[in-house]
C-alpha cells in the first residue's frame, strides 16, 4: 500500500523550482523502491513455504508471470492514454493515481489470495550483508542460478532500453514502439501455461534452456532490422517474447526449490536471504542494461537531441541494431555457462524436501 501511495506522490509534485522538483522525484522514487523491496522479497520467498511440490511451484510462477504480463500491457496502454487525455501536469497526476489504484488492487489481491497459505515459524535474522552473501556463496546451485538470471536481466535491460530507439531511428514508423511492446509482452499471456506444461514434462532446467535459446534466436533475427521488412522485426520481437515468458517462469520456480533444499540441509529456513539477494541481483542487471546500451550508442556516435529531428549517422543506426540484438543474444548464451552447472532436478528436490 505504501508503494501505491508513493507512486501517486511521485507524479504529484507541485510547481516548484527545478532543483526542488528533482529532489521531490528523488525522494519519492527512493520511497517507492524501498516499499517495493519490502513487498518483493517475501512475495518471491513465499512459494518455498506454500508448497513442497516441485511441479506446483512452476504452476504458481506460471500464474504470476501471466498476471504480470497482463498488468504490464494494461498499464503500458492506459498510462499514456490517460496522460494525453488530461494533458499537462494534471495528466501525469491523474495517471499516477490511476496506476496507484492498479498497484493497490494487485497488493490486496496478493494478500487475500495467500492469507491462508502455510507459514513456517519465524527464523532468526541472517546478520549483516556480509553474512548474507556468505550464505549465498555457500549454496552452489543457487549461486549458479542467480548468476545466470542476473546476466539475463542485463540482456533484457539492453533490449528494453533499445525499443524506442529501434522503433524511431531504425524502423522509423509511427506506432512501431507500441507494436514492438505488444509483440514482446503478448506471448507471455498466451504461452506461459505452455511453458509450465513443458517444464513438467521435460524438467525446469531443460525448459529454461529452451526458453533461453528461443529468446536468443529472436534477438539474432532482430539484427536484420536495418534491411528486413518491419514485419520480420515484429516477428523477431514476438519470438523474444515467447522466450522471455519461459525465462521468467522457470528461474522463479527454481529459486524456491533451491531455498527449500537448503532449508532441509541446514535446518534453517533462509528463503528470505535468498530472495533478498535475488531481488538485488535482478535490479542490478535491469539497471545496468540501459547503461550498457547507452555505451554502445556512444561508441556508435549517436547524436542526442531534444526534438528528435537529428539524422543519425549510419554507425549510430548500426549501434542501435546491435545493442538491441547481437549484444543481448550474446549475453543470453553466455548465461547458459552457469545454468548448465545447476544440478537440482525433480528427483533430487523431492527426495530432499519430502517430509
Amino acid at each position: 500500500m505504501t508503494l501505491a501511495f508513493g507512486f501517486a506522490l511521485l507524479f504529484a509534485a507541485p510547481e516548484m523550482a527545478t532543483g526542488l522538483e528533482a529532489l521531490w522525484v528523488l525522494v519519492a522514487f527512493i520511497g517507492c523502491a524501498t516499499a517495493y523491496a519490502f513487498f518483493q522479497v517475501p512475495y518471491v520467498a513465499m512459494p518455498a513455504e506454500m508448497t513442497a511440490s516441485y511441479d506446483e511451484r512452476t504452476r504458481l510462477m506460471t500464474w504470476r508471470v501471466a498476471i504480470l504480463a497482463f498488468t504490464i500491457m494494461l498499464a503500458g496502454a492506459s498510462a499514456p492514454a490517460i496522460r494525453d487525455a488530461v494533458g499537462g501536469r494534471d495528466g501525469y497526476r491523474v495517471m499516477g493515481v490511476a496506476m496507484a489504484v492498479i498497484i493497490l488492487i494487485g497488493v490486496v489481491s496478493a494478500y487475500v489470495g495467500t492469507r491462508r497459505a502455510p507459514v513456517t515459524a519465524p527464523q532468526p535474522g541472517a546478520g549483516s550483508l556480509r553474512d548474507q552473501l556468505r550464505i549465498v556463496a555457500g549454496a552452489r546451485d543457487f549461486r549458479w542460478l542467480l548468476t545466470c538470471f542476473v546476466i539475463q536481466a542485463l540482456a533484457t535491460g539492453c533490449m528494453l532500453a533499445g525499443v524506442d530507439y529501434l522503433a524511431s531511428d531504425v524502423l522509423g514508423k509511427d506506432g512501431a514502439s507500441t507494436i514492438l511492446f505488444v509483440c514482446f509482452v503478448g506471448p507471455a499471456l498466451v504461452l506461459t501455461p505452455a511453458w509450465s506444461a513443458l517444464g513438467t514434462r521435460l524438467d525446469k532446467k531443460r525448459g529454461y534452456l529452451i526458453a533461453s535459446f528461443i529468446l536468443s534466436a529472436g534477438a539474432l533475427l532482430a539484427a536484420t532490422a536495418r534491411t528486413a521488412p518491419p514485419a520480420v522485426v515484429y516477428l523477431a520481437v514476438a519470438l523474444v517474447g515467447v522466450g522471455y515468458a519461459g525465462c521468467q517462469v522457470f528461474p522463479m520456480a527454481m529459486l524456491p526449490d533451491a531455498a527449500a533444499v537448503d532449508a532441509r540441509r541446514t535446518g534453517s529456513n533462509r528463503a528470505g536471504v535468498y530472495t533478498g539477494v535475488w531481488t538485488a541481483g535482478e535490479t542490478l542487471g535491469l539497471a545496468l542494461g540501459p547503461g550498457v546500451f547507452a555505451l554502445v550508442l556512444a561508441l556508435g556516435g549517436y547524436q542526442s537531441s531534444t526534438d528528435g529531428d537529428i539524422a543519425q549517422p549510419d554507425s549510430a543506426l548500426t549501434a542501435i541494431t546491435l545493442g538491441f540484438s547481437i549484444l543481448p543474444a550474446a549475453l543470453m548464451l553466455l548465461s547458459l555457462w552457469w545454468l548448465r552447472r545447476y544440478s537440482l532436478d525433480a528427483t533430487q528436490v523431492n527426495e530432499m524436501v519430502a517430509p
